[in-house]
């Protein structure tokens, strides 16, 4: 853009300020709207960065408003607008209030997602949420006015609850695990479909007698224990599930009594999670069970530590990055009242040293 000489910026009409004092006296929309020639809609818009304003208008009106170190009144134009430029992040944690939102998958899509929404000129309001059965802990802020929208990270147990809301509450995305007929608009990875690619990889590595480690309370891990179960009957080979808790220390113990509870001699292990499975490495090796020699083993999300394990762990992949901004230009049209879809990302296996001989 050409560089704005001083006739431009120092208006000639009768009456405007000149010179030193003239940035003194630009403090409104219709101040810079007056020395622009044009009016204060017309500059809102400029502003804004609205098409409905031709390019060259748009950007003398802008380099204007730098010179006169001209900045709109975001509370006042927050009013206009009836928009807060903050939008709601909550994870429930419903199934076991004593989860943490320094969950390592909680905190990676909560980094991407930051870095998404402060592109968009967002804030964050972070809230962890521990239901109690009903939808309040939803409608608290989705009635708040506090927000433009919200993004759920995780469905946990509550994914009627969070539909409930949805059906009146139009600006609401969720990570997670979609379903048929559903109003709430979902995105994530297709948690069925990486059951049964970890079932299939462990099927061609070897393993012939197969383990589901986790809770299957949320929705996301119901999925994968579903694939999984899917693709090992259609193979033949047993199944078993062995349910343990990811919140708290008290995994490690659980994860070696349900190994030696086991009525079959594991020899493939599909994780609920990467944490899950990391517990699950350590156990083998504390029960003397060389992986992958004994045991195979594949993970679920592909955090930055499963590559750092002993050995590194095999894991099904979700795209965290991807999703962050697929959440993000959901609710951005959302809010603007366009429709949306939603979306379920194909998993991707990573091979590592868990699952080779």
């Amino acid at each position: 853009m050409a560089d704005i000489d001083d006739r431009t910026l120092d208006p000639t009409r009768k009456g405007e300020p000149r010179g030193p004092d003239a940035r003194r006296h630009v403090r409104t929309l219709a101040d810079l709207a007056r020395l622009a020639g044009v009016s204060a809609g017309t500059v809102s818009r400029a502003l804004a960065g609205k098409t409905l304003v031709n390019v060259e208008t748009r950007d003398r009106i802008q380099a204007l408003a730098r010179h006169h170190g001209f900045k709109p009144n975001q509370m006042a134009s927050k009013l206009r607008t009836g928009r807060t430029g903050v939008i709601g992040v909550v994870i429930p944690l419903g199934q076991d209030r004593r989860g943490q939102i320094s969950d390592p998958l909680f905190l990676r899509l909560l980094g991407h997602l930051a870095d998404e929404l402060a592109e968009c000129g967002y804030d964050i309001m972070l809230s962890r949420a521990a239901p109690d059965g009903t939808a309040d802990w939803l409608e608290r802020i989705s009635g708040s006015g506090m927000v433009d929208g919200i993004i759920v990270i995780g469905q946990s147990d509550q994914a009627d609850v969070i539909e409930q809301v949805a059906h009146a509450y139009r600006p609401l995305v969720v990570w997670g695990q979609g379903r048929s007929g559903q109003t709430q608009c979902t995105v994530g990875t297709d948690n069925e479909l990486g059951g049964r690619i970890a079932v299939e990889h462990l099927l061609a590595s070897g393993a012939r007698h197969l383990a589901f480690l986790g809770q299957t309370g949320a929705i996301e891990a119901a999925a994968r224990y579903r694939g999984a179960a899917a693709a090992a009957q259609s193979a033949g080979a047993p199944f078993v599930h062995l349910p343990v808790d990811p919140a708290g220390e008290a995994m490690g113990p659980q994860i070696d009594r349900a190994l030696a509870a086991a009525d079959l001699p594991i020899e493939g292990i599909v994780a609920a999670s990467d944490l899950v499975a990391m517990a699950a490495l350590r156990i083998l090796h504390e029960r003397g069970r060389a992986v992958p020699g004994d045991v195979r083993i594949v993970g679920f999300d592909d955090l930055p530590f499963a590559a750092q394990t002993t050995p590194p762990l095999t894991t099904i992949r979700q795209e965290i990055a991807q999703g962050a901004r697929a959440l993000v230009e959901r609710l951005k049209a959302r809010i603007e009242g366009q429709p949306t879809r939603s979306l379920a990302m194909p998993p991707r296996i990573v091979v590592r040293q868990s699952t080779r001989s």
